[in-house]
């Protein structure tokens, strides 16, 4: 039995095999079109999403599969129902679970009880899916993954920021977080201790940005942070990714975001429409990622 509860569960072959798989299928669609027939994906929800549903919904029902949407708002199943014991009632019905939960603690949860996959959706930690994404998108576009710079700036403390660490340390890129000078918005010691590669933090966007082959950003003010919202906009405000910042970078750098964005606040419409901008390109990855780990969670 595999989970991908986080992005260390994916080791560089598994990522390797993920993506060529997603490569495979998303070229050749109609040979996987049954892959997953008599298969069920059921999709726990406690935070609402348009990528994150839609893309694995779409994948599935166009690799021969059925997917289910439930709603486990505030965190429990039907009249309170233990989320372990939720998760013993889904062993039987269904062949997947991806979870879309507040805490990654509730994940883990479901993965120790579960006897099919559990796939993590988003937590307030990681974002793996994102990630497998991510990296389909810059091989696309790049041709490769190994010794390519990839710049995170904005909130390296986030989840996105944090699978984008682990997941291009991982593949042999080289990762740079421009970020405030805060412990609050920079990766934590322990995970840049854990991880495959190293990572450079810097305070300094452009600085950050001079040698980067990508720009990545995310929102400065995700759910739950509303009550931070002058602060973070404020500690941000030098971060973001507007023309002048992406034209310190490569000449060919590309500029990604994991949407929705907050046009003016992380980055300008004018980036965002650029030729420079990959990020509806990104979004459709994720349907064509996941697709990929669907395959690859019923071989394993």
């Amino acid at each position: 039995m595999k989970h991908v509860l986080s992005d260390f569960d994916l080791s560089k072959e598994d990522l390797k095999e993920i993506l060529d798989l997603s490569s495979k299928i998303k070229e050749n669609p109609l040979e996987y079109g049954e892959s997953m027939n008599g298969k069920t994906l059921i999709m726990l929800f406690e935070l609402p999403s348009l990528r994150t549903r839609v893309s694995f919904e779409a994948g599935m029902n166009q690799l021969g599969g059925h997917a289910i949407f439930y709603s486990i708002e505030g965190g429990r199943f039907t009249r309170d129902e233990s989320m372990e014991d939720g998760i013993r009632n889904l062993n039987r019905y269904v062949d997947f679970i991806m979870a879309r939960v507040l805490k990654q603690e509730v994940i883990e949860r479901m993965g120790g009880v579960a006897t099919v996959p559990v796939i993590n959706g988003m937590t307030e930690q990681y974002h793996p899916c994102q990630n497998l994404a991510d990296l389909l998108t810059i091989e696309e576009h790049k041709g490769k993954l190994e010794g390519l710079n990839v710049t995170y700036v904005g909130d390296g403390a986030c989840n996105t920021a944090t699978s984008t660490i682990i997941g291009c340390t991982n593949v042999g890129m080289n990762v740079t977080v421009a970020c405030p000078d805060d412990p609050k918005y920079s990766p934590s010691p322990a995970l840049l201790k854990k991880v495959s590669g190293d990572v450079k933090v810097i305070h300094d966007p452009v600085g950050g940005v001079k040698d980067a082959d990508v720009i990545y950003t995310d929102v400065a003010v995700s759910a739950g942070m509303e009550a931070e919202r002058e602060e973070r906009i404020k500690a941000f405000k030098p971060f973001q990714v507007n023309m002048g910042l992406v034209e310190k970078a490569k000449v060919d750098c590309m500029v990604m975001h994991c949407l929705p964005a907050h046009i003016g606040l992380e980055i300008t419409r004018e980036v965002m429409d650029s030729d420079r901008s990959v990020v509806f390109d990104q979004a459709g990855n994720r349907m064509h990622a996941q697709k990929g780990l669907l395959f690859w969670l019923l071989d394993k």
